[in-house]
């Protein structure tokens, strides 16, 4: 997504919640709220649109696309400065407690004067919320909750966020003359969820040259230091970047030493000194003489030190190390391998494209089939009806084979409601092609209740995947409460997969609990959960998350061919066995 357009979304979306919470027009806060998703998810830069492109974004009109265009003229929206002057600094401060709704915060205010974090805290170790309407421990919880989860992100930006930082730097830089090689490295060539900070990798006889170019980027808002062999600069977003220059025939070593992670090198470092042997960023040396024996790829240097290479999302002291010894790594699920996706949306719910341009898009991208599964009726804000869906899959067997052969799949997005139920009546599902089945409400019930739920809808016979399983949105919202174990045992038992929801906000299943689960036997779906079909490229953020569980393409069910994944859906007896 172009920058300017997420600079958009978060303004207009802060600008419908402080509507809201000055006790402004609902619908007029509804309005921007749904004109930011749609520019959120534009697929072209807004910067570069007048006032007729910007009008033809769906939910823009006048009145929003002359904000828009004042804020890309002068970098300032007086609209909601004025709305955010009405507002207490303290209430602002409130606000981006992830769990802590913009109505509570002014609350908070209001009736107990709390204007900080520190303050909050306070009144809730004193039990004073508890007084309030609509207050209670259950709240206190979730407020404790959300300020941990902002206290432990930190400086941290998602993974996304980050990569389209690096990949331009990497573009400017790759173009300085003298450049052999640059990339990125650290936690996310190693694709971690969130990026603290973004290293920068170049190989070259002189660093000057880099180091100059680098410091001159438009980006740099802040020099925090200059040298020969590193520099560090903070861009205008607050990231912080730091720059190393190699000699080219230091590359290998190089890029394994400043990939990481500390505890994986550190276990190649004990390796080293084993063999007699020094590791540095600069190459493998003879400890004791001092010679340089391999350090031009990191081929050479894991080979020396009697490993294979090690896909960097492995390299987190997880027993990658002792795999390679015995020659046990997987041979990990990659992008090439997904063959479609099958968790999408349209605009006949809370999409942004029309069926046609996301199937166009899909196309566009060579996968082999496509699943269109829009939200079921009981998500009410999505307006669905039996109607509506009926009529969206004549539509789709229209376009079925017509994009360079694909295949689709009419499919949807059902509700798991507190008791395990689902939208429609099982005769009713039994038409459709794939069903997702997901938790959209009622995520503070207990451990045990939340638990069933889940079961529940893993024996439904015609639930083929559980989306985005434990609800988590990064920074924002912590996972369920849920036995795991139980469920991944349950999805196995089924043949149930379960989702890796790839847009970069969610990464549901984590990491953590992918290995979990791949104990247990399940099945895996890598889908994007696109809204737009700018949200199809989030694929490879659940790929990246998928290989950090060390899935193989066996494990994933969207890289199998149509036929065998058709009888995976069918939940037939033995599809969701091993080939």
């Amino acid at each position: 997504m172009a920058r300017p357009n997420k600079e958009v979304e978060a303004l207009l979306q802060e600008y419908a919640d402080l509507v809201l919470i000055t006790g402004g027009d609902a619908f007029k806060a509804r309005a921007y709220e749904k004109a930011a998703r749609a520019i959120g998810g534009h697929h072209a830069d807004v910067s570069r649109l007048d006032a007729q492109g910007l009008r033809e974004i769906p939910n823009v009109g006048k009145s929003i696309a002359d904000k828009v265009l004042e804020y890309l003229r002068t970098g300032r929206m007086p609209a909601v400065e004025d709305v955010r002057a009405k507002i207490p600094a303290g209430v602002r401060e409130l606000m981006a407690i992830p769990t802590l709704g913009p109505k509570k915060a002014m609350t908070l205010y209001e009736d107990l004067h709390i204007a900080s974090v520190g303050e909050l805290l306070d009144a809730i170790n004193e039990e004073r919320l508890r007084g309030l309407k609509g207050f209670g421990p259950k709240t206190e919880e979730n407020i404790l909750h959300g300020i941990g989860l902002m206290q432990s992100a930190g400086d941290r930006v998602p993974v996304n966020a980050a990569m389209e930082v690096a990949e331009d730097i990497v573009a400017e830089l790759s173009a300085v003359t003298g450049c052999e090689r640059c990339t990125y490295a650290g936690s996310l060539r190693r694709m971690r969820e969130t990026i603290g900070d973004v290293d920068i990798l170049v190989a070259a006889g002189r660093s000057e040259p880099f180091m100059e170019a680098f410091t001159r980027l438009p980006s740099t808002g802040e020099i925090i230091a200059h040298g020969v062999k590193k520099t560090s600069i903070r861009t205008t977003k607050g990231l912080q970047i730091d720059l190393r220059v190699v000699p080219p025939d230091s590359w290998g070593a190089g890029l394994q030493y400043f990939t990481g992670s500390k505890a994986h090198n550190i276990r190649i470092r004990e390796m080293a000194v084993r063999h007699k042997l020094k590791l540095s960023e600069y190459g493998l040396f003879d400890a004791k003489s001092g010679k340089k024996i391999v350090s031009q790829t990191e081929e050479e240097v894991y080979a020396r030190l009697g490993l294979p290479w090690i896909p960097p999302t492995l390299r987190e002291d997880r027993g990658e190390v002792a795999a390679g010894l015995r020659d046990a790594l997987p041979q990990l699920v990659t992008e090439a391998d997904i063959r479609g996706d099958l968790h999408t949306h349209t605009d006949l719910t809370d999409g942004l494209a029309t069926l046609e341009d996301m199937v166009a898009a899909a196309s566009k991208r060579g996968f082999r089939f496509y699943a269109v599964t829009d939200h079921a009726p009981n998500l009410y804000m999505q307006r669905m009806t039996d109607e509506k869906v009926l009529a969206q899959r004549e539509r789709v067997r229209e376009l079925d084979g017509k994009h360079r052969g694909m295949r689709l799949f009419h499919g949807t997005e059902l509700n798991i409601d507190p008791d395990g139920n689902v939208d429609w009546p099982e005769e009713f599902l039994r038409d459709f092609d794939v069903c997702v089945a997901s938790i959209h409400s009622h995520f503070n019930q207990g451990r045990e209740a939340l638990t069933r739920r889940l079961v529940r809808a893993c024996e439904h016979p015609q639930i083929n995947i559980i989306g985005h399983p434990t609800t988590r949105i990064i920074g924002r919202r912590p996972g369920l409460d849920l036995d795991l174990d139980a469920v991944f045992a349950a999805c196995a038992r089924t043949g149930t997969a379960l989702e890796i929801n790839a847009h970069p906000d969610r990464l549901d299943l984590s990491d953590e609990h992918i290995l979990l689960a791949k104990r247990h036997g399940v099945r895996f779906a890598v889908n994007s959960d696109a809204h737009a079909p700018i949200h199809l490229e989030y694929l490879r953020y659940g790929v990246g998350t998928a290989q950090r569980g060390w899935l193989t393409a066996e494990d994933v069910i969207n890289t199998w061919p149509a036929a065998r994944l058709r009888r995976f859906l069918r939940k037939e007896s033995a599809a969701h066995i091993p080939s």
